[in-house]
């Protein structure tokens, strides 16, 4: 039997907002966001408490903010002090562990399974670190893998009452994944958007808890290899491992629209663009992924992400591009107009060549796909497209 994991998620409370607090203790107790102009197309990236309850969301508007909250303070965003704070968190974490998985500007997985201490007294001691030492407030999910922890915190946030930052730390028992995830809405869990959430609304699944209830045949049957991995996330079984490589974790390319597009075909001329970028990039840097993500938000700036991973590492444009295609695929809804895309490109391996060398045909499949490229740039993209069985 494999040994028991205990991991850590932390999550930096309001950070942008944390961090402009510490520049300028003047905007504490006040409400305020970090984001764009309220002319143009500006939007809020971080919202203070005070302003949150004034209805103020991130991604919202900042012209619609303003609306909300006349007396609303807006600061500009100041991407290098984030990152400066970003990494003295970091630093902190790993006088904890060096088993960590940065996922984010401001969130983390931790491995603490081997430390030695009850997960209460690690999380406790850690939140008090980084508030103490860098005055950012912070909340803490542990559970036995990343899925329920990540859940966790989110859960801690949403339950902590009081006019500041939550500072939650919300810990699952080894073996209560399922009877902590039941009650909870469906869209709490990964791979849950809008669409794939409407749909099981239609099969009368509301909570995680129905979801884990439904039968997984049926599951893996209405939306394919899809509804097998809800199957098991909604019984709070998740093995992925932590991520721990410290160089460059996905190459993406992203772009925001003047003005909010409506056609799908549109879409999937950006698509192509943009995987011919990130294609670029890849293979300037000697770099190939298993894992093809794209990025859509929606005109009202609801953001879902998407993602499938291949039986093998690529960097060739044309796979990226018909990956990311099929995704669209899965999440376009017809009269939703979209405000942005972006296609990337994550599970990266520099010696992805190499894995299957001794496979039967494998140099061969080297061989082909280069010459595929080659064609490719000299004659344009569609030189070669995929026939039909007859």
């Amino acid at each position: 039997m494999a040994p028991s994991r205990v991991i850590l998620h932390l999550d930096l409370d309001a950070f942008f907002c944390a961090v402009e607090e510490i520049k300028d203790p003047g905007l504490r107790g006040k409400a305020f966001a970090v984001g764009g102009s309220p002319s143009g197309r500006g939007v809020v990236t971080s919202c203070s408490y005070p302003a949150r309850k004034m209805g103020v969301r991130s991604a919202m508007p900042a012209a619609k903010a303003l609306q909300l909250c006349p007396n609303l303070i807006l600061v500009s965003r100041n991407h290098r002090d984030y990152g400066h704070y970003s990494h003295l968190v970091m630093d902190r974490l790993r006088s904890f562990t060096d088993r960590i998985e940065q996922i984010s500007i401001d969130e983390a997985f931790l491995d603490i399974s081997e430390l030695g201490r009850s997960p209460k007294e690690v999380g406790s001691q850690l939140q008090r670190t980084i508030r103490e030492e860098l005055d950012l407030p912070n909340s803490i999910g542990i559970a036995s893998n990343k899925l329920v922890a990540k859940i966790a915190t989110d859960v801690g946030k949403m339950a902590a009452g009081g006019e500041g930052p939550p500072n939650a730390i919300t810990i699952v028992p080894e073996g209560e994944e399922r009877a902590f995830l039941a009650p909870l809405p469906v869209d709490m869990l990964w791979g849950v958007g809008p669409k794939t959430k409407a749909r099981l609304e239609i099969l009368g699944i509301q909570t995680i808890g129905d979801l884990a209830a439904y039968p997984d045949i049926e599951l893996a049957r209405k939306f394919g290899k899809h509804g097998y991995d809800l199957a098991r996330r909604s019984k709070g079984i998740d093995n992925s491992p932590l991520s721990t490589e410290r160089g460059v974790k996905s190459v993406s390319n992203e772009r925001t629209f003047p003005e909010d597009l409506g056609r799908k075909s549109e879409l999937l001329e950006h698509i192509i663009r943009l995987s011919r970028q990130v294609s670029g990039r890849l293979r300037k840097k000697n770099l190939r992924g298993k894992t093809i993500q794209i990025k859509l938000r929606w005109s009202d700036f609801t953001t879902l992400t998407r993602q499938t991973t291949l039986s093998n590492s690529t960097n060739e444009f044309a796979v990226i591009q018909e990956a990311a295609a099929e995704l669209l695929d899965q999440v376009w809804e017809e009269g939703r107009r979209v405000r942005l895309i972006g296609v990337g490109v994550h599970n990266l391996d520099t010696n992805a060549h190499q894995l299957g060398l001794w496979d039967p045909g494998a140099q061969k499949d080297i061989k082909l796909q280069e010459t595929l490229r080659e064609l490719r740039e000299k004659y344009g993209e569609n030189v070669i497209s995929r026939g039909l069985n007859t």
